[in-house]
């Protein structure tokens, strides 16, 4: 059964979505402030596991500027198909203060044409932060989209101490 914990941070509330297995606890999704989930069952107070208490305080730490390193063996890759796999793998290398571009992810992969089929996967990236899709611009320099909205891409990338013009180009030689 899909459990959710809702928590506050610095740029809003986030949900993070999770189920009990034999393993342990394991995420299926992280939504961003202002995306609600379907259907919600919200723990009382201290009714979650310590790894997802662990993942809300990293998130938080993270939405304060802090450097933080995220646990991804409790994260649920099942269903994933296994290109979006190889393109959430790819951008979870993109450091932070750095950017790249879907194209670069397309290279990398060996599909240099693949650049909209990377932003498909990526669109549906089910761990934003943790697998740091904010990170990941159009060729132009533009910021383009994000599922928390380009308001909430633009405030992580400038946790990252991104520049980026009034235009929403990033101003910055530091790509990935």
């Amino acid at each position: 059964m899909e459990r959710y914990t809702i928590s506050s941070s610095a740029l809003g509330t986030f949900i993070i979505t999770w189920q009990e297995t034999e393993e342990g606890p394991r995420i299926n999704q992280i939504s961003l402030p202002d995306q609600q989930p379907k259907r919600a069952e919200i723990p009382g107070p201290g009714s979650h596991p310590h790894p997802i208490s662990e993942l809300c305080e990293q998130i938080k730490r993270f939405l304060q500027g802090e450097e933080v390193l995220f646990d991804m063996d409790i994260m649920n890759l099942e269903g994933r198909s296994k290109f979006q796999r190889r393109v959430l793998s790819a951008q979870r290398d993109v450091p932070r203060g750095q950017v790249t571009t879907y194209g670069r992810i397309a290279k990398k992969l060996g599909n240099p044409k693949g650049a909209r089929a990377v932003g498909g996967a990526l669109a549906r990236n089910p761990f934003p932060i943790v697998i740091p899709c904010h990170r990941t611009i159009r060729s132009s320099g533009e910021i383009g989209g994000f599922g928390g909205g380009q308001n909430l891409k633009r405030a992580l990338l400038e946790l990252e101490e991104m520049k980026i013009s009034k235009e929403g180009k990033i101003l910055t030689d530091w790509v990935y």
